[in-house]
């Protein structure tokens, strides 16, 4: 494992040679690659925008537009991951007023990272939704909204991650929320309409404690800049620095799905279209997560609540994965695994160590992908069948084996099965825990082997019982109504699928198998931008204009 493990094996890195890139700084203009910035967020926005005033009509180029759109995003993000890797930092002043008096976005190592990964996942989303004309299926819904929808909450999330500001940070939320709560109730059917007021509700309690965090933060600061509140907060009483954290930690594990606060989300993902469950799985618990790494990697660097994320992660971990095991419904197992995994990343920043904040930030570009792809591939099996219960499935493999395929390659990723890119992420996990020392963190190293075990017994049982035991008798034709709600959300089974719809997805579970390929690279990505974020002063001086 000598190749796909390079750069995973590593000692504490020096911060030079950590934060040096691989490209010239003069191959790049400074300011129009600064420029750049806000086309991940203003592109979307403009494209919804001509979307909405499309309206109902020109259906195949609502479709181009949204795919053009989402493709140049994801050309844009690639050039800002390779500029902020090799010349550090880039910051863009909104309306042109300097930092802190202004609105920032910044991109660094970490963030361009996950906007690479997120603007990879949404085009593969995007595709599998016009391939799979869900406007021709959903006759009652309102298709002319869903596009726009689907931009503005990736706008909200590109937003979010490139964020300089955490009243910015509040509106990225925001932006998102209302996307994501048209993506959901989508249709207008009782069961997405009862699980998007849970949704919702969830949303506005999280965005409640932001805004008195915000309220506090500003009364004691004067300021909401995250540059300048990482140097701000050094000087005030450990009471209120205290409070602030612990209210906004609480802010974004409800959004992240952290135990005790993810009982929302089995309950909320699960009703909604393939296409929106599987983006709400893959990137949104994704934002709260991103959002605690930069809270405590930048603002509360060494705080005194790493043991409490440590409590947290442990709970997280088992209680998501006996979920899964328990469920007899592909989605909802799905979404306990999504709530577990969640887990594994809060380790790694409970950790507060380098190689602990490169394992988390590596398990996140892991964890995008394959739940997508996992959620994606449950959605074909809902067209072709009907329903996602594993009680009433079965034979699919004889039936439909691409799609046993497409299933079971993630499958194993998700579990941890060497060499994949879920079995890497968890052992740079395992070698940051065990190098920590302590009785705790080795707890957390051996609940997360636990839990890798958990999942792939709920995984393969799912898969043995759908796709490789005697076929159902088959329905091809029916129009069948959800087990679970009764009445709701008909679907016609089929025994054909467009030729491009698995080949969407067959690109994502690729891009998830192409990190076991890159993972030396990639790894070595992780940890510089984890020394970029535990060194503080590569952002704070960029964000400040205090550079070198």
């Amino acid at each position: 494992m000598t190749g796909p493990a390079t750069g995973l094996v590593t000692g504490p890195i020096l911060a030079d040679s950590a934060l040096s890139g691989g490209v010239p700084e003069s191959a790049f203009a400074t300011g129009s690659l600064e420029s750049l910035v806000c086309v991940p967020v203003l592109l979307p926005l403009l494209a919804a925008g001509v979307k909405l005033a499309i309206g109902g009509r020109l259906r195949r180029l609502q479709s181009v537009i949204s795919l053009v759109t989402l493709g140049i995003s994801l050309a844009v993000s690639v050039v800002l991951m390779i500029a902020a890797d090799s010349r550090g930092p880039l910051v863009t002043e909104l309306g042109g007023w300097p930092s802190p008096i202004g609105i920032c976005l910044v991109a660094d190592r970490l963030s361009t990272l996950v906007l690479v990964v997120s603007s990879a996942v949404t085009f593969c989303v995007m595709v599998y939704s016009v391939v799979n004309a869900y406007d021709e299926q959903e006759h009652d819904a309102p298709m002319a909204i869903f596009h726009p929808a689907f931009l503005v909450m990736v706008a909200g999330v590109a937003d979010a991650f490139l964020s300089g500001d955490l009243f910015n940070l509040f509106v990225a939320f925001e932006l998102l929320l209302s996307g994501s709560y048209v993506l959901l109730t989508f249709g207008g059917t009782e069961s997405r309409i009862r699980a998007g007021a849970t949704y919702t509700l969830m949303a506005l309690a999280s965005s409640m404690l932001f805004l008195i965090a915000l309220a506090i933060t500003y009364g004691a600061t004067g300021t909401l800049s995250m540059a300048q509140l990482a140097e701000r907060f050094a000087t005030l009483p450990e009471q209120v620095k205290l409070l602030v954290e612990l209210t906004l930690l609480l802010a974004f594990a409800i959004k992240a799905a952290i135990f005790p606060m993810s009982a929302w989300l089995p309950d909320s993902y699960p009703t909604a279209p393939a296409p929106a469950t599987a983006v709400f799985a893959g990137l949104l618990t994704k934002v709260g997560v991103y959002s605690i790494i930069r809270l405590e990697a930048l603002l509360f660097p060494g705080g005194p609540v790493s043991t409490l994320l440590m409590w947290v992660a442990l709970a997280t971990m088992l209680a998501g994965v006996l979920g899964a095991v328990a469920q007899t419904d592909m989605k909802r197992m799905l979404s306990f695994t999504l709530v577990s995994h969640i887990g594994y990343m809060v380790f790694g920043v409970a950790l507060s160590t380098v190689a602990g904040l490169a394992g988390a930030v590596f398990y996140v570009v892991h964890h995008i992908t394959v739940q997508t792809s996992l959620f994606l591939v449950t959605g074909m099996v809902e067209r072709r069948t009907g329903t996602t219960s594993v009680t009433r499935l079965g034979g699919l493999m004889r039936a439909s084996p691409l799609i046993a395929v497409l299933f079971f390659v993630p499958a194993m990723n998700l579990s941890g099965i060497p060499p994949m890119s879920g079995f890497l992420g968890k052992l740079m996990l395992v070698q940051a825990g065990l190098a920590a020392g302590g009785w705790l963190p080795v707890t957390l190293v051996a609940a997360g082997l636990v839990t890798s075990l958990l999942t792939l017994y709920a995984v393969a049982k799912t898969w043995g019982k759908a796709f490789w035991r005697a076929p159902r008798p088959a329905r091809v034709g029916e129009v069948v109504e959800s087990e679970e709600h009764t009445g709701e959300d008909p679907t016609v089974t089929t025994t054909t699928l467009p030729v491009a719809l698995p080949v969407s997805v067959a690109a994502l579970v690729a891009l998830g198998l192409s990190f076991t390929v890159l993972a030396g690279p990639l790894s070595a990505l992780a940890q510089r931008a984890a020394a970029e974020l535990m060194a503080r002063e590569p952002y704070i001086s960029a964000v400040l204009e205090r550079r070198p």
